[in-house]
């Protein structure tokens, strides 16, 4: 293969228009396929379409519609002003095309008038018994001819325990809060949710109906609810629009970061400007491939794949730097340029391919996932891998003997060989440098235990941004979540089946439970309103006589709204408000069934979103069907759940796969151990480093280790395959394959690197994390591994003497002194 690889090479390099043509063909066939490429973020296109969280969100949006809302805030206006915002605001947004409905007001008032009908039966005869005794024993305390032989105290009014025992439900929580609108006085914030027609998931539609939205409040005449007076837009689609805007400014400013930086280092590295061209028109060239391949297989990239330029590019550079530098080393050696180009692709190539064909493999194993972020990064980055190594047999050599046969001959400040200092100092220092290597290594081991793993969803969603902040807001001043999960049913009697088993799981869990409360429109009318409505009427007449002026002001107040809910009148789902009754029609009307789990818990929270999948999911429907149950909180805890279980199949994977590779294409298991010890090494030093630089992981920087043990091998590849060539002097091999590994591990830091600049949390923690691997590893390659290798060789020689030497000079080597030898005979 290296001969092969060598050949291939050196053809192009006799034949370089065919081969530039050939690429130059290639690659505008691939920027013709990417130009469509899109970026999709959306949280559901994680998961596989085969996912029941991902299929109930489908048959969500196809029953009921969006879920979630266009979320208008108004601020700074005094309580009347905001509420006439409000009413003045909500029937132009009903009319927008894409609006269903707009919610103004809470249901508190209706339910609170109702509320006595939805105790039992049973309960509202104990409060007419607890009204009736307190009054009997008034009206004989009253009596002047009364004589209390007991002081017996007075019968208790106080209904705190019945008050606890339908706390929780959903009319208690609906009716909870005084005030009819959206409104926080205090804050000078009302709120109006405007329900959308089509799901956020669509972001031109996305767009189209908040851009609607704005249109309209930009011809408000604001300066009429105050001075100060102002709107904020937020809800689900606002959101998934500042998530893709944010994620799509991260692109393009991490990407130019780091050409800039790659461009710089070239430079430096090289200190020519046609060197940085030699090296970057295979990386160019490979990109544009691999994109146009992505291009026809996905025609969409993820929050993962979106990077992958920034990182295949430092990747596919560190082969450049490897490639280019062994040929000038060869060049300065009098090497003619042909020459040079197949040594160069013969040997370093051939460290280059074993390298690309490892990380490829690795990445194909990331590529096993089911979350589809792991897995298309996983194939795109190793067919890339692939791409890269093969663009840089096509382009580089044809380039090389272009300019060759132009006349570039590389400035002898290029091809001088420059001997490293640290190559000495491992020589005189080896067996100090590898055993404070151990005991440093050895000290960050006793950190593992203190290792985590972050369970917030911010890592997939960045919570900071200004939409999802007042989100927050909106939620606490709501009282209770704008999202809840969704159980489809098709009956009254399903409903009142689902309801009836999450409440009991709900009271079953106590303080444990994730759910709020969960309420069905069957479950807001009560049953046996006949039968209470008698009950209600004796209970009115007892009120009836009630001494209003013994009493105090705030027990006037509650006497005064118990007989205002004695007189309501029993009411069906029709009689129900028009903000409730809307929420559980579908897109074809009141007949399909619905059941709404608001949950208690915070959504980001990736383990309360387990627990709560655990606690709602498997309910049975009268059939004995199971319930299906749809929300992003369930597509979130299936994300959880895939993670923690492919993970450890991932890394076992990729650390197997890398070592059978290596054994098989460098032909030893020993060789193949021993360039896999570096990355091993580096990567338990990055685990035990992590909790002393309070690093942790998450459902995104995971894929960080596969990642950086396919990418990190290739240095102990290079060292170890330069090392095994006959007649190679440690301190030349160091000097001029160090600068090669510190020049490629720099550049693949700098392609994950750009990901420090993104704004996204998540994409943050890989750049952080793959800093601390390459810097880690970087070290490691440069100073341990390469003492570590001095020591072993010297054992090895002394070993190798030893068992040479004459019996009698073996034993005097340990210590016992010659054996005479035995007389003839």
């Amino acid at each position: 293969m290296e001969h092969a690889m060598g050949a291939l090479a050196a053809h192009n390099h006799r034949r370089p228009v065919i081969a530039l043509v050939c690429a130059l063909l290639l690659s505008v066939m691939g920027l013709l396929a990417a130009r469509h490429l899109s970026l999709n973020a959306n949280l559901v296109n994680l998961l596989p379409q085969s996912f029941e969280s991902v299929q109930a969100i489908h048959t969500l949006e196809e029953r009921f519609g969006a879920q979630g809302w266009v979320v208008v805030v108004g601020e700074d206006g005094d309580p009347a002003q905001l509420q006439r915002f409000a009413d003045d605001l909500a029937p132009k947004l009903e009319a927008l095309p894409g609006i269903r409905y707009v919610e103004i007001t809470r249901p508190s008032s209706f339910f609170r008038s109702h509320a006595l009908y939805f105790l039992s039966p049973e309960d509202l005869k104990e409060v007419e018994r607890r009204i009736d005794a307190r009054l009997t024993w008034e009206r004989q305390r009253a009596n002047p001819l009364f004589v209390s032989l007991d002081d017996e105290p007075a019968p208790s009014l106080d209904f705190s325990d019945l008050e606890k025992k339908y706390a929780g439900g959903a009319v208690t929580r609906l009716s909870s809060h005084p005030s009819d609108y959206y409104l926080d006085p205090a804050a000078r914030r009302v709120v109006l949710l405007a329900k959308p027609e089509t799901s956020s998931a669509d972001l031109t539609y996305s767009r189209q109906i908040v851009g609607e939205v704005q249109g309209v409040l930009r011809q408000q005449d604001l300066s009429k609810y105050g001075p100060g007076f102002h709107t904020e837009i937020t809800g689900s689609f606002q959101k998934k629009m500042d998530q893709q805007s944010q994620i799509t400014r991260d692109v393009a400013v991490s990407s130019t970061v780091a050409t800039v930086l790659v461009l710089l280092y070239l430079l430096l590295h090289f200190r020519s400007v046609l060197a940085v061209g030699l090296v970057l028109a295979p990386v160019g060239a490979g990109l544009a491939w691999t994109y146009g391949l992505v291009g026809v297989a996905y025609g969409q990239v993820n929050l993962l794949t979106a990077f992958l330029g920034a990182i295949l590019g430092g990747l596919g550079v560190e082969h450049g730097i490897h490639l280019l530098g062994r040929y000038l080393a060869l060049r300065g050696e009098g090497r003619s340029s042909e020459e040079a180009t197949r040594e160069s692709f013969t040997h370093t190539g051939g460290a280059a391919l074993v390298s690309a064909l490892v990380a490829a493999l690795t990445f194909f194993i990331l590529g096993t996932s089911q979350l589809r972020a792991f897995r298309e990064f996983g194939v795109i980055a190793g067919v890339g891998m692939l791409v890269l190594i093969l663009a840089y047999v096509l382009v580089l050599p044809a380039v090389l003997g272009l300019v060759s046969h132009w006349g570039w001959v590389p400035r002898a400040s290029s091809t001088e060989k420059v001997e490293a200092p640290l190559g000495r100092v491992i020589t005189h220092r080896r067996g100090l440098l590898t055993l404070m290597s151990a005991l440093i290594v050895a000290g960050l081991l006793t950190q593992l235990p203190r290792l985590r793993f972050d369970y917030d969803i911010s890592s997939l969603q960045d919570q900071r941004l200004p939409s999802f902040v007042l989100d927050r807001v909106v939620n606490q001043l709501i009282g209770y979540s704008q999202v809840p999960l969704v159980v489809l049913t098709n009956s009254r009697e399903e409903e009142a089946a689902v309801v009836r088993q999450i409440q009991a799981r709900k009271q079953q869990r106590g303080a444990d439970s994730t759910v709020d409360f969960v309420a069905s429109l069957a479950s807001l009318v009560p049953e046996r309103q006949q039968e209470k409505q008698v009950i209600l009427k004796d209970i009115g007449k007892l009120l009836k006589s009630v001494p209003e002026n013994q009493l105090t002001p705030e027990q006037g107040q509650q006497l005064a709204e118990l007989r205002g809910q004695v007189q309501a009148r029993p009411f069906t789902e029709a009689d129900l408000p028009d903000s409730v009754r809307q929420q559980f029609e579908g897109r074809d009307g009141p007949g399909t069934g619905f059941v709404l789990v608001y949950p208690s818990a915070d959504q980001s929270d990736g383990k309360a979103m387990r627990r709560m999948a655990k606690e709602v999911r498997g309910v049975k429907l009268p059939d004995g069907q199971t319930a299906v149950v749809a929300g992003e909180a369930m597509v979130q805890a299936d994300i959880v759940n895939m993670v923690a279980h492919e993970a450890p199949f991932i890394l076992m994977g990729s650390t197997l796969t890398v070592l059978v590779a290596m054994w098989v294409t460098l032909g030893g298991l020993r060789t193949a151990l021993l360039c896999l010890m570096p990355t091993a090494v580096s990567l338990f030093a990055v685990l035990g480093l992590m909790p002393l630089l309070h690093m942790e992981f998450n459902y995104l920087n995971i894929l960080v280790i596969p990642v950086l043990i396919g990418t990190t091998v290739d240095a102990g590849v290079h060292l170890i395959t330069r090392l095994a060539s006959p007649r190679s002097d440690f301190v030349r091999v160091y000097s001029e394959t160090g600068k090669a590994i510190c020049g490629g591990l720099l550049t693949s830091a700098v392609g994950f690197g750009a990901l420090l600049l993104a704004d996204h949390p998540g994409l943050n923690s890989i750049g952080a994390l793959a800093n601390v691997g390459f810097g880690m590893n970087l070290l490691i390659m440069l100073v341990t591994f390469p003492a570590l290798l001095l020591v072993l060789s010297e054992r090895k020689r002394r070993h190798r003497a030893v068992s040479s030497r004459p019996r009698g000079e073996h034993l005097m080597d340990e210590g016992q002194g010659p054996q005479r030898p035995t007389p003839s005979p």
